[in-house]
């Protein structure tokens, strides 16, 4: 499976940051598992060649470069070490980023050989099923404005927001996951024809432990985990990865 971790803004100290990659390298060699580690900007060079692992960033700026004081392009991003890059988190979706933004962001990444893990995901559920709208929208934005050959070089990664911070008991249930991976692929089956759009990854990002992530990977299509806080937790970390083993 796909393993992406989040670190957010979690890790403060080089010191932490170099524990972390050591725990994951270390978890890597068993090659159970592809392992990502999605790190603050300022860790990248000092965690690229980490063996068994790969680098990515938390975020792309829509800037290209030049007069934007405080961006982190995609150049930089790639030339740090970096082979992926998350794309529309919640997050940054809650600070105003808007789908065409996040276009822009997915071009740029593209174009610097990174491989973007675009997020998407619904605030709440209706009973009405309201919530599969703004799903097909935020996929819609984005595959629609790529080429074919780009689109099979994205990482779809689906994070309800009402799942996200809950205990494993409260996060989503099985029959849930599979039927949101489900009409997930259906709506990549729009843009990318016949089987091909079964190749598109797609992760949950959801609340998940070791409690229940091997239940939410079992049957429900999906390929992996993006995973946030306990992602920095090398305990919980491992017990995640040994989990899914």
């Amino acid at each position: 499976m796909l393993i992406v971790s989040n670190w957010k803004a979690y890790v403060e100290s080089k010191e932490k940051a170099k524990m972390l990659a050591i725990t994951a390298a270390k978890l890597a060699k068993n090659k159970a598992h592809e392992l990502v580690l999605c790190v603050p900007a300022p860790y990248l060079g000092l965690l690229s060649g980490t063996a068994g692992v790969a680098l990515g960033a938390q975020d792309v700026s829509v800037s290209l470069g030049g007069a934007a004081t405080g961006e982190v392009t995609a150049g930089a991003v790639a030339s740090l070490g970096a082979t992926y890059t998350i794309v529309g988190h919640s997050e940054r979706r809650s600070m105003g980023e808007t789908n065409e933004v996040i276009v822009e962001k997915v071009r740029h990444a593209l174009a610097h050989g990174l491989t973007p893990i675009l997020c998407v995901g619904e605030r709440e559920r209706d009973e009405d099923a309201q919530y599969l709208k703004v799903i097909r929208s935020e996929l819609s934005a984005v595959f629609d404005a790529l080429t074919q050959k780009e689109r099979m070089e994205l990482v779809v990664a689906y994070e309800p927001l009402w799942a996200i911070g809950k205990t494993a008991d409260e996060a989503i249930t099985t029959d849930d996951l599979r039927e949101m991976v489900s009409y997930i692929r259906k709506v990549l089956g729009d843009f990318v024809p016949g089987k091909a759009s079964a190749k598109i990854r797609v992760l949950y990002g959801g609340s998940a432990e070791a409690v229940n992530a091997p239940l939410l990977a079992n049957d429900t299509g999906i390929d992996g985990f993006l995973v946030g806080h306990a992602s920095v937790d090398p305990v919980s970390y491992s017990a995640l990865l040994k989990a899914l083993s």
